[in-house]
Parts: structure tokens; C-alpha cells; sequence
């Protein structure tokens, strides 16, 4: 029995997990073959067919002749959560872990909308608080953290970014503006020491600027992919994060660059 074929799992995946590994994947060993992804999930090579060409729409890996390949993201594009959630999914929760180790019963923290952050509602779940507000612009976070005894939920208003979930715009920045918050969990879609923390939306670098302003501390999370890529706006100088939870692929060289930035560099 082959490698490939003694690690398919015994029982049938769900669709929406079965992709997320291979993204996993393909990300991890640089590409593989239909017959190959079919050997290790058990499925048909016609039902790995259709889940390539699914991810291949939605941008999380590219198409090859017979297989797949990693994608390049390209840092101006706004990728649908779901297809970020498929994207280095263990070291986003290890950094939701992390992170939810920092907040204190009694506080008020806001929780950024992003792949990331949602994995720090679902930690958020597991703690038992005696009391804890959660100020979000994110649906999905929002709905995590619902129905939780002793767990209040701000939700701020707005236009909704379909990709992201997210509220944005003058109605969310009005609802911020008059709360004060002591931590930021804020999600990053890139960030160069030199050019800052940066977001493919206008709209939501403008939200994400004013949470940082209304908290008493920045602490940002994201995988290690996300350093030293640029997107279209810029939220904040890096100077301006207090911490930073990314995981161990980070490169030293960004890392140091943060810490003489003045910024607490945790890795998970």
C-alpha cells in the first residue's frame, strides 16, 4: 500500500474540510497529481476534478496539467474568507490559542474581522468568563460568540463587505467612536516593516485605524505568509502595534525588523 493511500482517512470527509486539506497540501509539498489527492482522500479522481476546479475559481491553488499547484496571492486581491480560512488553517489556530490567553475577565476588546480573528472567537468560547464584552464589525464572530452566558456582543453597523463579512463605512466608525476599548485583536492582510499594516479595502483600513485608536492596546495576528506582502491601503505604521502573534515560519529577518520597531513579537 502506498504512502498516499495509508494516510487516507477511514471515514468520508465533508466537502468544504476535504478542500481545505488540499490547499493544505498543495501548499506544503508544491503540487500533486489528481490521482495522487484522490489515493489520499479516498474519493474518486472525478471528485477531486471538481474540488481543483473549485479552488481554482476562488483562487486558493492553481490548476495544472493533471494537478495542482500553490497560488501566488497577489497582495492588492480581496480573497472570500472562506477561501482564507482553507489557507496555513493550524497556525491560525495556534495564534487564536495564543491570543485568547492575553484577554482578562472584565475587559473590552474589539475583534477585527479575518480568518484569524474568528479563530480567537472560537477560543473565546472554550474560557469560562465571568464577564467580557466583545465590540466586532465581523457577522461570523458575532455569531461565534452568540447565546455565550456572561458574554456580551457589540456588533457595529455599516455596509457589508460580502467577501469579508465585515461592516464598514461612516456607521460603523460612529458606532466606534464612542466606546473605548483595552485591546485590539487586529487582522492583517499584509505588513512590511517599512510601508506598514495594510488591508485591500479602503473602507476597512479606515474602520481598523479608528479601533486602534479607541484601544489601549494593538496586538495584531496573522500567519507568517502575511509578512512583508503589501496591499492596497495602508491602515498603520507598524510602530504603532504594541504586539504581534504569528506563528514560528515567520522569517528572522521581519521578526528583528519588528522588534527594533519597538513591538512584541510572540510565535506559536
Amino acid at each position: 500500500m502506498s504512502e498516499a493511500r495509508a494516510s487516507a482517512p477511514s471515514h468520508r470527509l465533508l466537502v468544504e474540510e476535504r478542500r481545505r486539506l488540499i490547499v493544505e497540501y498543495v501548499e506544503s509539498n508544491g503540487r500533486a497529481t489528481v490521482e495522487e489527492l484522490a489515493a489520499r482522500f479516498g474519493t474518486s479522481t472525478v471528485t477531486i476534478r471538481n474540488d481543483l476546479e473549485t479552488l481554482a475559481r476562488h483562487a486558493a491553488i492553481a490548476r495544472s496539467h493533471g494537478g495542482a499547484l500553490p497560488v501566488t496571492q497577489a497582495t492588492t486581491n480581496d480573497i472570500p474568507l472562506n477561501i482564507k480560512e482553507t489557507r496555513s488553517h493550524p497556525q491560525k489556530v495556534r495564534i487564536g490559542q495564543a491570543a485568547a490567553k492575553l484577554i482578562r475577565d472584565g475587559e473590552t476588546i474589539i475583534l477585527d474581522s479575518g480568518s484569524t480573528t474568528v479563530e480567537i472567537a472560537r477560543q473565546i468560547r472554550q474560557i469560562k468568563f465571568e464577564s467580557l464584552t466583545v465590540v466586532t464589525n465581523a457577522l461570523n464572530i458575532a455569531l461565534e460568540l452568540s447565546g455565550i452566558p456572561h458574554i456580551r456582543v457589540m456588533m457595529l453597523g455599516g455596509l457589508l463587505r460580502q467577501t469579508s463579512y465585515s461592516l464598514v463605512g461612516p456607521d460603523a466608525e460612529q458606532a466606534l467612536s464612542r466606546i473605548s476599548a483595552d485591546r485590539l485583536f487586529l487582522g492583517v492582510d499584509g505588513l512590511d516593516p517599512v510601508v506598514g499594516v495594510t488591508t485591500p479595502d479602503p473602507l476597512e483600513a479606515s474602520l481598523n485605524a479608528l479601533m486602534i485608536r479607541v484601544s489601549r492596546e494593538t496586538i495584531a495576528v496573522f500567519d507568517a505568509s502575511k509578512l512583508g506582502q503589501r496591499s492596497l491601503s495602508v491602515i498603520t505604521p507598524v510602530q504603532t502595534l504594541h504586539t504581534v502573534i504569528t506563528d514560528s515560519n515567520a522569517a528572522p529577518e521581519m521578526i528583528e525588523a519588528l522588534q527594533e520597531a519597538g513591538v512584541k513579537v510572540i510565535l506559536v
